[in-house]
Order: C-alpha cells, then structure tokens, then sequence
C-alpha cells in the first residue's frame, strides 16, 4: 500500500466526508447554488496563490535537484494551468480577476494556507507534501469520480477541469513524489505525526467547502 493510500485508511471517516461532502455533491448533481460557488471561486483564487507560495517553499526546502524540479513543476502547474483555467472560469461567471484580487481572506482560506505553510516552515520537504496532499490529489479523485456527471451540469466544465489528463498526471506525480519522500525521509516512526498532518489538513479542506455552502456572495443579486 503507498503511503498516500496509508493516510486515507488511516483517515478513512475524514477522507470521506472531505470527497463526498455536500458542496461536492451539490456540484455534481448541478444543485449547488450560485452564491455558494461564486464565494468558492473568488477565495479558490486567493487559495491558489498561497499554494503557489508553498510550492516556491518546497523548491527551497529541497536538497536534490530532481525535488526542486518537481517543486518546479508543481508550481508550474498552479500558475499556468489551474490559476489559468480558474481566471478564464470565473469570467464565465461574470467575476473578473480584479474582483478576486480585491476580496478579503475568508477564515478559512486563512486557516488552511497558513497551516500548509507552517508546516512547510517548521518541518521539512516531506511534512509540506503531506499537507499539500489532500488538495491536489484530492481534487483530482473527486473530478475523476464525477466525470460522468458533466452532461446538462452548469459545474460539468469544473469537474471536467480537474478530470481532465493534465491535472490526473499531476496528481500522479504528486504521490509519486510523496512516496519517495515517505521512503527516504520517513520511517515507520513518523506515520503518526504524519497521518495527523494529512488528518488535519483534509478537515481544512472540509471547511473550505462548508465556507461556500455558508457563502453570502455581495455581488450576486440572485
């Protein structure tokens, strides 16, 4: 068993709220309203800047250069293929992107950056992939359970986004990193530690949903 799929079973209750939550079933049955996904969108952006940042982080705290290639590459991907495809998304949604730069952090988005940060900061390479897991790996299990649900849905091209081969590849080699990682720096005594970093930040997650589904949107009339 790879040690992503450890953290799941080890989380397998907060694993499954996190990708069957309501906001996530909500987009996959096209039910999720409006202001709900556009208070996601604008603080996504906000989201994925900070998670650029921690990628910029891993490069840093990397000591070989095939870990600061990845880094590399998983900051490429955030800036030129997810931020891109959001911006271009969200003006199909009438939010531009001077909208999104103007917004104000929500706690959540707060909360969730910072810890990825922190440990980022405090720990080393292999703490910061744990706790950037749930995110990228996470969005692309979730895009690719609901692929099939695309058909008549005004969230089809979202789910289509992170269903699509670019981003699964990503996800691929995001937990190809984190096993190698877990393999040279981890160590049976560090699963614990480990597993709590994934749990913690998977329940982040949980409350980025719930920060939509609570939305109160001021620029929608609807």
């Amino acid at each position: 068993m790879s040690i992503f799929e450890r953290f799941k079973s080890d989380n397998s209750e907060v694993w499954r709220a996190y990708i069957n939550h309501q906001f996530v079933l909500g987009l996959a049955q096209g039910t999720l309203p409006k202001k709900s996904f556009k208070k996601y969108l604008g603080q996504d952006y906000l989201f994925l800047i900070h998670f650029a940042r921690a990628y910029a982080l891993a490069a840093y705290k990397s000591d070989t250069i095939e870990d600061i290639k990845q880094a590399a590459s998983g900051l490429s991907t955030i800036i030129n293929l997810e931020m891109d495809m959001h911006i271009e998304y969200c003006k199909e949604w009438g939010i531009s992107e001077e909208t999104m730069q103007n917004l104000s952090e929500a706690t959540e988005t707060l909360a969730y950056t910072r810890f990825v940060l922190e440990k980022g900061l405090s720990g080393d390479l292999l703490d910061l992939h744990v706790a950037l897991a749930p995110c990228l790996i996470g969005y692309a299990e979730i895009g690719k359970k609901f692929q099939d649900k695309v058909t008549q849905n005004p969230y089809g091209s979202w789910i289509k986004m992170y269903a699509s081969e670019e981003y699964q590849s990503a996800a691929i080699d995001q937990m190809n990193q984190l096993e190698k990682l877990a393999a040279g720096r981890g160590g049976e005594e560090r699963f614990t530690s480990l597993s709590k970093t994934f749990n913690q930040a998977t329940r982040l997650e949980i409350k980025f949903w719930e920060m939509g589904l609570n939305a109160e949107w001021k620029h929608d009339n609807e």
